[in-house]
């Protein structure tokens, strides 16, 4: 059996998403669609399927397909997402959509309620925890082996001189730090502070530390910033997650690089590099959009999808607190 896909928004993204699709023994790309023409045409080209200019022309074309990604961008990363999402909603189609979900929280909630109405699957690629060393990690928590978890720490740093809006680096970026430390947390944020501070030269709000207080009683931190590569330094790469319980903890470094655990009452560590096989970021993309198509395959309950669009939706949540927090002065309940 073969998921037939069709690809909205044909920037780096949606091309990327057509590789992904391409490789994957039982997935192939039927149709592809974006407002610039030369953008549709090329990726119709290097795909070999049909190109369209709009959902609407696509929609009506009598082309068969079983799922769409939509890689649109717009303000902050997520402002385009709503429209050809709700589209293809409406015509009965599962949507696997880009990060941020939105940066229109009621937008967001709007897609989420519609693809529950209409029992679709809605998945979000936040691809950083379709990793084989983040399963490992997460298993050891699963059987126990940290003890009772007590903290979460992520950092998350990345170059990005965009100045397209004050809050563009909480909204475009945190949602894979927020999501990974949900994913490991196993429970819902409940209150939420935070402190901004624009980097040199910067009209954007592009640093961030945040506490966060789970409702299991977890707290967290965050910390993030579009002002430099630390990796180039040799401290720190993109990401660096620890987690932290009564009898030990681990530390995963870029997604999928370097898994490390560290017991409490022992001084034998475990370390696994590139476990699973899994050498570098770039190959988190195949891995997640792999596990959608093998759940859509499946027949997976909407409900069940990993890194759903309600997942997205909650981490999307938690970023308005951490903006409502600065701009307040004030600890936000969710």
């Amino acid at each position: 059996m073969t998921l037939r896909v069709a690809i909205v928004g044909m920037g780096g993204i949606g091309n990327n998403h057509g590789r992904c699709y391409t490789n994957h023994p039982d997935a192939k790309v039927v149709a592809v669609c974006d407002i610039i023409q030369e953008r549709s045409d090329k990726a119709a080209e290097a795909f070999g399927c049909q190109g369209f200019y709009s959902v609407e022309a696509l929609l009506n074309s009598g082309v068969e397909f079983d799922a769409a990604s939509v890689t649109t961008a717009g303000a902050e990363n997520g402002g385009d997402h709503y429209a050809p999402t709700m589209q293809l909603l409406r015509a009965g189609y599962p949507v696997l959509g880009e990060k941020p979900i939105s940066n229109n929280i009621d937008e967001a909630a709007e897609m989420v309620a519609l693809a529950k109405e209409k029992n679709l699957r809605y998945g979000i690629n936040l691809n950083h925890r379709f990793t084989p060393a983040a399963m490992l990690a997460k298993e050891w928590i699963l059987r126990g082996r940290l003890g009772e978890v007590n903290m979460i720490n992520m950092t998350m740093w990345i170059n990005n001189p965009n100045e397209t809006s004050p809050h563009f680096h909480m909204r475009a970026l945190h949602p894979h730090s927020l999501d990974v430390m949900r994913y490991f947390a196993q429970s819902e944020v409940t209150k939420a502070q935070a402190f901004f501070k624009k980097g040199k030269g910067r009209g954007i709000w592009s640093n961030a530390q945040i506490n966060l207080l789970y409702q299991n009683g977890i707290i967290g931190h965050l910390r993030g910033s579009y002002d430099g590569n630390f990796g180039a330094a040799g401290t720190y790469g993109l990401e660096t997650l620890e987690v932290v319980g009564s009898d030990g903890r681990f530390i995963l470094r870029d997604a999928c690089e370097e898994l490390t655990y560290y017991p409490r009452f022992d001084t034998k560590l475990e370390r696994h590099e590139n476990y699973g096989g899994m050498s570098h970021f770039g190959q988190t993309f195949q891995s997640r959009i792999g596990h959608w198509v093998d759940q859509n395959l499946a027949g997976v309950a909407p409900e069940k999808i990993d890194a759903s669009g309600a997942d997205a939706l909650k981490v999307q949540r938690v970023i308005e607190a951490a903006i409502e927090s600065w701009d307040t002065g004030e600890v936000i309940s969710l």
